[in-house]
């Protein structure tokens, strides 16, 4: 795989290009940005940038006043080799607040393991109606220490519009869950991406996360993506990579509270 070559492709496609990601949702491209506004509460974000050291502050100063007016958080999503180099410092300098990095990694579908069986007592089961998401967000409570939240929400409906548009699949031990993951698909593009991969701690170490990676690798080659596409954690990113996934760059979600800045 051709690292620049596939970071080139990742940033035409999935950024520049992006299109709406759920039912209401608009996307616009003004002020050198290319931004999502979410309907209702769903998730607001400039998602690329085509910036440079005379026009970022006054880019940055516009989506501020944008999502602000709308009474909206969002979120600036920085690339490693997103330019200007300090728009860091720019975004922080403007009220946002940076949360943990992650790293990009991408691996070609092709060359992934797709059949990986879970440890023994572990069965693995689709997620395919509201009762799975359910579990599929208790399982994220106790895995991550917090909510799923606005992501359940946004999930339901995408469930709701197109079964097919989100598989997601739980670890069972029993009837009870102890992991749980989902697949992004990105029609006309080359790339699905992972998420929400996490396992209860009494349960990690055994190889389940694996087995969820193989799991969505099979669904992505039977829908004909060439390429997987992951925001790793520090967790996440070693199992991965001992998968065959490659460091394309570094992820960094800067939030600015929108609503909030208003008082």
């Amino acid at each position: 795989m051709d690292h620049d070559e596939v970071l080139a492709l990742f940033d035409r496609q999935m950024r520049r290009d992006a299109g709406p990601d759920a039912s209401g949702t608009r996307v616009e491209r003004v002020d050198g940005v290319v931004r999502q506004t979410g309907a209702g509460d769903g998730w607001s974000a400039v998602v690329w940038s085509d910036l440079d050291e005379t026009s970022a502050d006054a880019a940055i100063a516009a989506q501020v006043r944008h999502f602000t007016e709308l009474g909206r958080e969002f979120e600036w999503k920085v690339y490693g080799h997103d330019l200007p180099y300090d728009l860091p410092r720019r975004l922080t300098t403007a009220g946002f607040v940076a949360e943990p990095v992650e790293t990009l990694l991408v691996a070609e579908v092709a060359e992934l393991p797709t059949d990986v069986p879970p440890p023994d007592g572990i069965r693995l089961l689709p997620v395919t109606d509201a009762s799975g998401f359910d579990l599929l967000a208790e399982v994220h409570d106790k895995a991550f220490g917090r909510s799923l939240g606005l992501t359940r929400h946004q999930l339901l409906a995408q469930l709701a519009a197109d079964g097919d548009a989100v598989p997601a699949v739980l670890a069972m031990a029993g009837d009870v869950p102890v992991s749980a993951a989902r697949m992004e698909l990105h029609p006309g593009t080359d790339f699905a991406s992972l998420w929400g991969g996490g396992t209860v701690a009494e349960w990690r170490g055994r190889g389940i996360y694996r087995s969820l990676v193989a799991f969505r690798t099979r669904i992505a080659a039977e829908r004909g993506y060439r390429y997987l596409q992951v925001d790793a954690s520090r967790m996440s990113r070693p199992i991965l990579e001992r998968l065959g996934f490659a460091a394309l760059s570094t992820t960094t979600p800067y939030v600015h509270a929108g609503r909030a800045a208003q008082g």
